[in-house]
């Protein structure tokens, strides 16, 4: 028996050959097909051998440096590093148009790399020099410097996801600076509204994104920056509500006081119109509903405080309207998603409410028969109800 027998064909070569042996297609287009197969083919066992040995090769080099990192010079380090971050910039600056062409994917990891050279750069910088300054200046200067570039470049998620990322680890770091101010400093800290506001900006890039998605050719690198700044406003809103069950929000001059959430309502509000005018058709009107909601939470929270049933409610009343948001622009996976996520809160919720009746063993057997029932129910909700599949480019353009 010959070597090659022992291959299985390729998966889409046993459909083209299902096809023709069903009458599907003639010889004549099954011919074609396997032609374009073999013309698009990506070896991806060989690929991932090569990314193999180069991580092999990489994480060599890092032990390597790591064992001997005291005994290089600081200079020297610092030299290395900018001259790989100038070396980096250099090639994005000359080539990357033709490496792009070439490859996006490629194209994305330089400008990944480059981005990532420079915010370790400011970390290193802050090692060799003993500085002392708050965490989030070196990231405010990083996102400064590097956000043009990433947000003139980036193609996907990769960075996409570091912009957003890090903006957000960026102002969440300023406000606990701040805290640490008013707690050890007596007051000195910023104004709480200011707080607020600043860690309220990341979702901007939900209009930004839904502007540029339809007028720009890194359509999907947009569409990834609109869909992180909404998950950011929803996870918000979902906080929200959920540190209202536990008595976490105030009426007090605090960060979670009147007046900030009251500021961060405002910019949720005002970054979900911008996207339902960036992008007036359904899915951007529906981006924009789930925003404004997530805002609206925020306020709302601050009413049922400390009050477990009304925040459980407020909860799953956002992740309803989620849902149904979902259900109207067609988005399959969000709505069986929401769809879970209301049920696990309604589970928390039994538990929260009959926290004594749990004590005995009746508790026990009622709360595992209503998890079942809500979990079973979830399930035909979501089977029942969830907009049909979308094909693979349909479900790129949803949301």
């Amino acid at each position: 028996m010959g070597g090659g027998a022992l291959v299985s064909p390729p998966m889409s070569l046993r459909k083209i050959e299902a096809w023709h042996q069903a009458g599907l297609i003639d010889g004549e287009t099954r011919t074609r097909l396997i032609a374009y197969e073999a013309e698009h083919a990506r070896p991806l066992a060989l690929w991932a051998v090569f990314g193999i040995g180069a991580l092999a090769i990489g994480l060599g080099l890092i032990s390597i440096v790591a064992a001997n990192w005291e005994d290089i010079p600081a200079q020297l380090r610092l030299a290395v590093h900018f001259a790989l971050m100038l070396g980096a910039a250099a090639a994005l600056w000359l080539r990357e148009d033709e490496i792009a062409a070439s490859s996006p994917w490629a194209a994305e990891a330089l400008l990944f790399v480059f981005a990532v050279l420079g915010l370790t750069f400011f970390g290193h910088l802050g090692q060799v020099y003993q500085t002392s300054a708050p965490l989030w200046q070196p990231l405010a200067i990083w996102l400064a410097l590097f956000g043009p570039v990433m947000l003139l470049g980036g193609r996907s998620w990769a960075v996409a996801g570091l912009l957003i990322g890090g903006a957000i680890y960026c102002v969440w770091e300023y406000n606990y600076a701040q805290w640490m101010l008013d707690e050890m400093d007596g007051g000195q800290g910023a104004s709480k509204i200011w707080v607020a506001l600043v860690t309220s900006l990341p979702v901007l890039f939900a209009p930004l994104g839904a502007y540029f998605r339809s007028r720009s050719t890194r359509s999907d690198f947009w569409r990834r920056m609109e869909q992180l700044a909404l998950t950011y406003a929803v996870v918000g809103g979902s906080a929200f509500a959920a540190m209202a069950s536990t008595g976490m929000l105030d009426d007090g001059d605090s960060i979670f006081g009147p007046a900030s959430q009251i500021t961060r309502s405002f910019v949720a509000l005002l970054a979900g119109a911008l996207v339902v005018v960036a992008r007036p058709g359904i899915s951007g009107q529906m981006s924009g509903a789930i925003i404004s909601g997530s805002g609206f939470v925020m306020s709302a929270a601050l009413v049922v405080n400390d009050a477990i049933l009304p925040a459980g409610i407020l909860f799953m009343l956002l992740w309803a309207g989620i849902a149904w948001a979902a259900l109207y622009a067609g988005w399959r996976g969000v709505f069986q998603f929401a769809v879970g996520v209301i049920a696990l809160r309604l589970i928390i919720l039994s538990f929260e409410l009959a926290s004594d009746l749990l004590m005995s063993g009746f508790g026990l057997v009622f709360a595992g028969i209503m998890i079942l029932g809500v979990a079973y129910g979830a399930f035909r909700v979501s089977r029942d109800f969830a907009p049909p599949d979308e094909d693979e480019d349909e479900a790129g353009e949803a949301v």
